[in-house]
């Protein structure tokens, strides 16, 4: 029992001594790291044989990495644009789809009004005896009504379709450039779209089209490769963050 109870007042004290031992090897090895480094900075500046082999062994090691690191961005941006790609390709297979359910809106919608026609002209004709009542309204009036009401979901449903289908958005951009490219968060800043110049004297007016949903988009015009806003268009945001704000309705 005595021999638990001591071992058991020795262990923080142990503890408390390995701690000691440990932080004061790690001060030793951090004083002895920057010991050799400021050494071998004194060898290379003295020597300038030894400081060109020193440089010329690192540059191929900095130019391998940078490989490395150019390999993985374009990896990434190879990813990038395939997912950018396949989204374009659902995009397009919903738009081709809320165009068919359009025309079928259209072609229920017109029938829906011929019967709202038919149900008026019943409706104003004199009721006959015997005639029932639903809810209070004799059932030529009652009929009226209910088609009145399907004509007016299906309208609402029509102009649903229009808000959510892609459309047409002029865009241009004025200037003397080589090359002019619109970017924004219409496809998630990846591609962006080429825009076709028209030279009129000393400036050109680059445009192009998109098709865009109904929404706020932040976009931005890659000049000759220098990032440039628009007057024609507001802005949103501050320094490197600010972009033109484009409003689709």
């Amino acid at each position: 029992m005595e021999c638990k109870m001591l071992s058991s007042a020795v262990q923080p004290c142990l503890a408390r001594m390995d701690m000691k031992r440990i932080d004061r090897f790690q001060v030793k090895m951090t004083v002895f790291s920057g010991k050799r480094l400021n050494n071998l900075n004194r060898v290379l500046m003295e020597n300038p044989v030894h400081y060109e082999r020193w440089r010329v062994f690192c540059n191929p090691l900095k130019a391998l990495l940078a490989d490395s690191q150019r390999s993985k961005l374009i990896k990434k941006l190879s990813e990038a644009n395939q997912q950018n790609r396949l989204l374009k390709r659902q995009l397009q297979v919903k738009d081709d789809a809320l165009v068919s359910f359009k025309r079928e809106l259209a072609i229920i919608d017109q029938e829906i009004k011929a019967l709202v026609r038919l149900a008026e002209e019943i409706a104003s004709y004199s009721i006959p005896d015997g005639s029932r009542k639903i809810n209070g309204k004799y059932i030529q009036s009652h009929l009226l009504s209910r088609l009145e009401a399907v004509l007016e979901k299906c309208e609402q449903q029509i102009k649903d379709v229009n808000a959510a289908q892609a459309r047409a958005v002029q865009l241009s951009w004025n200037g003397v450039a080589e090359n002019v490219q619109v970017m924004g968060s219409f496809d998630g800043w990846s591609q962006g779209e080429h825009m076709s110049p028209e030279y009129n004297g000393s400036y050109a007016t680059f445009s192009t089209t998109l098709m865009l949903r109904p929404g706020r988009y932040e976009i931005k015009f890659l000049v000759d490769g220098d990032w440039q806003l628009s007057p024609e268009f507001p802005t949103v945001g501050e320094g490197m963050l600010q972009n033109n704000l484009l409003i689709v309705e």
